[in-house]
Parts: structure tokens; C-alpha cells; sequence
């Protein structure tokens, strides 16, 4: 397939436009679902780069995914439009929440986004899970992430640092012995 820089650039910036409180969600709708660009596999070991590398998971995605297509400008392409448009946005809002910040419904109101940009994220990662029908050693790397990083509080590169290459070692052990 594919997929011309304008596509990459309007596809990205739909996705920063849609993305309150968390691209992740609509950026795998409109990839995988939507424009059919990536397989869900292929959107998942993208995803899976680029929560790895520094930065923002979906940044680095949109890199790799308009580089893939289109080489650098496309990997620029599809990263102002994922940030174009949200900046646009977000500085928009700032300049009306600077009036209206201290009312007390907008702390409510911000609380409520909060919560609903949380379960965007689950139901996400749950999606995900299903169409990947994922192995047990990949469930149990799964698990002792969520379980390092949001129960027990360790840093995130820690956890990356250690699960990384355990999960590594874990993949080539299986495959070696098939």
C-alpha cells in the first residue's frame, strides 16, 4: 500500500484532533480500522517501538509509520499533523481556562476527562490484546509490567530495562525450541 504524504498528514492530524486525553486510542482506529494503513500486528510492533524509545509512544509511532511510507517527509508529514492541530487547539483552551480556572465545576470537569481518558486507554489495551491473541510468556511480561510499573511504582525505564530483555531472552528461548 500506499499512502501519499497529504493522506499521512490528514490522517495524523484527525487523530491529534480526535485525541482528548490520549491519542492512543484513536490513533489505532484510524491506522488500523479506519484507513487500513497497518495490520493490527504491524500497528503493535510499532506501538511496542515506540514505547521503548524516548518521547511520546504516539510521536514515535507516527515517525516510523510516515517513514515507512514516505521516508523523512512523510515521517514530518505525519508528525505535524498529529501536532499541528492539537496545539492549535490546546493553546485555544488555555487562553479560556486562564479566565475560568477557579470555578469549581471545572475541577469536576477536569476530574471526570481524567477518568474518561483512563478507561479510553484499558479499553484500548484490551482491543489490542484480543485481535493479537497473545502467547502465555507474552501475557505474563504483560502482567509483571502492569504489576512493576502501576502496583509496585518502579520507574518505567527500570522496568523496560529489566522486562525488555527478559522478554527478549523468554521469545528467542520459545522459538529456539520449536
Amino acid at each position: 500500500m500506499n499512502v501519499s504524504r497529504t493522506a499521512l498528514f490528514l490522517g495524523f492530524a484527525k487523530i491529534g484532533l480526535l485525541g482528548f486525553g490520549g491519542v492512543a486510542p484513536w490513533a489505532r482506529h484510524v491506522i488500523v480500522g479506519e484507513k487500513r494503513w497497518l495490520s493490527e500486528r504491524e500497528y503493535a510492533s510499532i506501538l511496542g517501538v515506540g514505547q521503548v524509545l524516548p518521547g511520546p509512544n504516539t510521536v514515535n509511532s507516527a515517525i516510523i509509520i510516515g517513514d515507512h511510507f514516505q521516508g523523512t517527509v512523510g515521517a514530518l508529514s505525519a508528525v505535524l499533523g498529529l501536532l499541528c492541530t492539537p496545539i492549535a487547539v490546546l493553546i485555544g483552551i488555555a487562553l479560556i481556562y486562564d479566565r475560568i480556572a477557579g470555578l469549581p465545576s471545572v475541577g469536576a470537569a477536569i476530574g471526570a476527562g481524567a477518568a474518561a481518558a483512563a478507561g479510553l486507554v484499558i479499553g484500548t489495551a484490551i482491543k489490542m490484546a484480543r485481535r493479537l491473541k497473545p502467547n502465555v510468556t507474552a501475557v505474563a511480561v504483560g502482567l509483571a509490567a502492569f504489576a512493576s510499573v502501576g502496583l509496585l511504582h518502579v520507574p518505567m525505564a527500570l522496568a523496560i530495562a529489566v522486562l525488555g530483555p527478559i522478554s527478549i531472552a523468554l521469545v528467542w528461548q520459545e522459538r529456539r525450541g520449536k
